[in-house]
């Protein structure tokens, strides 16, 4: 993802010839607002190096590698080849970095004649390249994927690089390989202190089964990155967003840190059942850093630009205020499968249970979000939410640690296949897919042991996207 001339670029893993996985190309769509988007003609096809996997793209301003002509500012897209014939050949170095240049805003593309620019030392696993210009050491920086660890990579002009420094031993979670590196700085909320953040996704190996990104918080000093803690932390508990990154060359005037995730899972990606098309993104996140008891924790914020989808606010005065067992919420004519529900409820600790939020249709199909106080889980309870049995592994229960205080804001998204729920501003954020047989239409809250208090609500159905 790149932010150039007022347009977001989203390149994207695809094949265009089937809905389940293939000769991996680079599909392309912009966006004018990070909400609505136009898809563009294919922005990188395969050829004798390999497949075109997952990579980065940067807005080249000062013309370290000499792409640029007539004044006009390249945009370089870093990628991985995948050679599929020197993996069938039992070979481990099929994978390669390399680059390509736009002189029209990413339109189209020319390959480097020199690539690859980076040759693979012997590891299988050798991709995914998230690149960005480090401003005090006057280089690029490659964060790239190596098996289990991330390697940090320098360049002066995006064709030469420097082998820097290795992380990952020994710390995070290693159930699975890691994956789509990104390494950025954030300042902490409310303060001057500015720390680094390293994104490493992992498949298998995430806290719910599969797929799954991690993060860790540090320091980088151009050379290396260290972490503070030891400990996993977990970017979504949910177990649909995975290989998510974040933009390159947003305004500094904007200044956030924007992100987005692939929505799926592969434990069950090639096999959930849609038609036309297979895996969607996730809606487009704010990244903050935030103060908690271990130190420091990511935020993640829908972003300000969804609120121009809200069409219709349901302000119902019969709204029950007390919640006691489990009672229907009126919500008017609005479209539950396009909507954004808020909540803030508030909850006696010391009578309450359990509490949570129940999607149902008239098939007595339902999606369970709850929350038990003794255990202090949250958890996604999707096995009775409609088609399932696809795949052995996408039923049951997801689940996600959090200490609530003595109120709690719940904000969901709600899609035909998908859901996006933000806890407490996105201090806690769980992603699902769902497939119900025909829509939700009832919204339920509960709760066991005693009462949960309505303090206020918001409903909107939200306008579509295209």
């Amino acid at each position: 993802m790149v932010y150039y001339a007022g347009e977001y670029h989203l390149f994207f893993q695809y094949y265009p010839n089937d809905a389940v996985w293939g000769p991996m190309h680079w599909g392309h769509a912009v966006s004018q607002d990070l909400v609505h988007w136009e898809h563009l003609p294919i922005a990188l096809y395969p050829d004798d190096l390999g497949y075109i996997f997952s990579g980065s793209a940067v807005i080249d301003e000062n013309n370290t590698a000499g792409f640029g002509a007539d004044g006009d500012t390249p945009m370089v897209a870093i990628f991985a080849y995948h050679d599929p014939v020197g993996e069938a050949n039992g070979e481990n170095t099929f994978q390669t970095q390399a680059i390509a240049y736009s002189l029209d805003k990413g339109r189209s593309f020319i390959k480097y004649e020199g690539n690859p620019v980076l040759p693979n030392p012997g590891i299988a696993d050798f991709r995914d390249p998230k690149v960005f210009w480090h401003n005090a050491t006057q280089k690029w920086i490659m964060s790239l994927a190596t098996s289990q660890t991330i390697t940090f990579y320098g360049s002066k002009n995006l064709k030469e690089w420097e082998k820097l420094s290795e992380f990952g031993e020994a710390i995070g979670a290693h159930g699975g390989v890691w994956e789509c590196p990104d390494l950025f700085p954030l300042s902490v909320d409310g303060t001057d202190t500015q720390k680094w953040v390293l994104l490493v996704s992992i498949n298998p190996g995430g806290p719910n089964g599969g797929s799954a990104t991690q993060y860790f918080i540090g320091e980088f000093d151009g050379h290396r990155f260290v972490s503070e803690s030891s400990a996993t932390q977990w970017l979504d508990w949910g177990r649909d967003n995975y290989a998510g990154v974040t933009w390159s060359n947003v305004p500094a005037e904007d200044g956030r840190r924007l992100f987005i995730g692939w929505m799926s899972n592969w434990l069950y990606a090639d096999r959930v059942p849609t038609e036309t098309w297979r895996g969607a993104m996730t809606i487009t996140r704010e990244l903050t850093l935030a103060a908690n008891g271990n130190g420091y924790g990511l935020v993640s914020k829908p972003v300000r630009e969804l609120k121009n989808l809200r069409r219709e606010i349901q302000e119902n005065g019969n709204m029950p205020v007390v919640i006691s067992g489990e009672q229907e919420i009126p919500v008017g004519d609005i479209n539950l499968n396009q909507s954004e529900l808020i909540l803030d409820l508030q909850i006696d600790r010391n009578t309450v249970s359990s509490f949570g939020i129940i999607l149902e249709n008239d098939l007595n199909e339902r999606l369970t979000l709850s929350y038990s106080i003794s255990s202090g889980l949250f958890s996604s309870d999707r096995s009775a939410a409609g088609v399932n049995d696809f795949a052995p592994e996408f039923s049951g229960t997801a689940t996600a640690p959090y200490t609530i205080g003595d109120q709690v804001r719940l904000r969901l998204f709600v899609d035909a296949s998908s859901i996006e729920l933000f806890v407490d501003e996105g201090r806690l954020v769980i992603t699902e897919l769902v497939f119900p047989s025909e829509n939700f239409s009832h919204l339920k809250l509960f709760s066991s042991g005693g009462d949960i208090r309505i303090i206020s609500n918001e409903f909107y159905e939200l306008n579509s996207i295209w």
